[in-house]
């Protein structure tokens, strides 16, 4: 399979976006989430993984800069997309972003349950700092990290 193309998410992206958000997560983001990010938040970096030919959204990820830190948001590929190499490109271009803009470690949280995630971060080199008890409600959120090398990535 060819490798995703990455740009920048706008609000045309939507709909597509929507649609992997629900098939993704419990509890998913509303549009409306989404907007405010995409309109309001400085911090805010939002990437979508496409086919390039029709245009398909097949993944996507965001995460705020602050400082000499960034905080991964989302990240979440189609089901039709999973295990293709695509969460791995669009992890790839959020960190070298984040990087871009100042930023020299990474944070995030993901479920304790989902070992597909987990597995793609430790691939990745986060490593498990802490736990954020019932942090999506029904279940309690693994805070995984990782520096940047003097270099980069």
């Amino acid at each position: 399979m060819l490798s995703p193309k990455i740009r920048n998410m706008t609000t045309d992206d939507l709909d597509q976006v929507m649609e992997i958000e629900k098939s993704s997560f419990p509890l998913p983001w509303s549009r409306g989430s989404f907007e405010k990010e995409l309109r309001d938040n400085n911090y805010a970096c939002y990437l979508v993984a496409h086919t390039g030919e029709n245009g398909k959204i097949t993944g996507y990820a965001g995460c705020w800069v602050l400082f000499d830190e960034a905080h991964i948001t989302t990240l979440a590929v189609h089901p039709l997309y999973r295990r293709t190499g695509t969460g791995s490109v669009l992890l790839t271009s959020l960190m070298e972003l984040a990087y871009e803009r100042g930023a020299r470690q990474v944070f995030l949280e993901v479920r304790d349950s989902n070992e597909a995630a987990r597995n793609l971060y430790e691939k990745f080199g986060f490593k498990i700092r802490g736990i954020r008890k019932k942090y999506y409600l029904d279940e309690d959120a693994l805070v995984m990290a990782r520096n940047f090398g003097t270099t980069g990535l």
